[in-house]
């Protein structure tokens, strides 16, 4: 149930990572809103589960978002089925345990068994920043096409990590950051052709990549649980649906038409809190 709703009956929308919790609860929302929604993921029955729930006006389509051909076959498909693309979700991406440290902080006596900072694999890394940046950058060039002569609207997913890197994911924060920088940049280079590109920073939400990480197997919090609540001003993990106001807000060009290359953060106080 969205918290409002905006008419976007005039809207095809694009959604990469479609088959995962938030961008999947995007595209609900998007769609009950009236627009046309075609959710592209590597994982076609989390995409398909997603389409299902959602009826007539989604398509599920398996795609690459790493590889241009797989998404110009998307794009042809979105095309063919619901008219050229005017709304484009940039929402793949996500952290690799090969690309995390276990320590917070280095010191000079750390045991050979610990996965420090110098011994984060390089493929590791490079996958983190290939399902960040480079999805979304060669998601754009794909699907803005279909916005040069129209104009359209472009939403990128950023993080907490883009303005304060978290400890261990040095590889993720930094990628998250240049998904602002993007973010940004897109939306000078697109500003003259009517493009806005906007981007939603979320906290912290409990999701299946990093539930692990936030409670053990009993239920009960992590120390980095009680770290991440502590720095946190209301005290509590976000719901998915608090997410959707900033989504729909960026989404109708009523409301936010004059806006463009800015980062929303929606996170409880965390970015606002300096700890003290």
């Amino acid at each position: 149930m969205v918290p409002f709703k905006v008419d976007l009956s005039d809207k095809v929308v694009a959604l990469t990572g479609a088959g995962g919790v938030l961008i999947s609860e995007f595209a609900k929302a998007l769609a009950e809103c009236g627009a046309k929604v075609a959710l592209l993921d590597i994982n076609l029955p989390a995409a398909q589960k997603v389409a299902d729930e959602i009826g007539a006006n989604a398509i599920a389509i398996e795609t690459n978002a790493l590889q241009t051909e797989s998404l110009e076959n998307a794009k042809i498909i979105v095309n063919d089925t619901f008219g050229k693309v005017n709304f484009l979700v940039n929402g793949a991406g996500g952290n690799n345990p090969k690309a995390t440290t276990d320590n917070e902080t280095m010191t000079p006596d750390i045991s050979d068994d610990v996965k420090t900072f110098f011994k984060i694999d390089e493929a590791g890394l490079r996958f983190v920043f290939d399902l960040n940046i480079t999805s979304a950058f060669l998601t754009t060039q794909v699907f803005a096409k279909d916005m040069l002569e129209t104009g359209g609207n472009i939403i990128n997913l950023s993080s907490m990590n883009a303005f304060h890197p978290l400890t261990k994911i040095p590889a993720y924060s930094a990628a998250k950051a240049g998904i602002s920088n993007f973010t940004e940049w897109l939306a000078v280079h697109f500003a003259p052709v009517g493009i806005r590109c906007n981007a939603i920073a979320p906290g912290f939400f409990v999701g299946n990549q990093n539930r692990g990480l936030l409670f053990n197997p009993d239920g009960s919090p992590t120390p980095r649980t009680n770290k991440i609540l502590a720095g946190t001003p209301m005290g509590r993990f976000g719901e998915v649906k608090e997410l959707l106001g900033a989504l729909l807000f960026l989404a109708d060009d009523n409301a936010s038409g004059f806006i463009t290359g800015v980062v929303i953060p929606v996170d409880g106080g965390f970015n606002a809190y300096s700890g003290v």
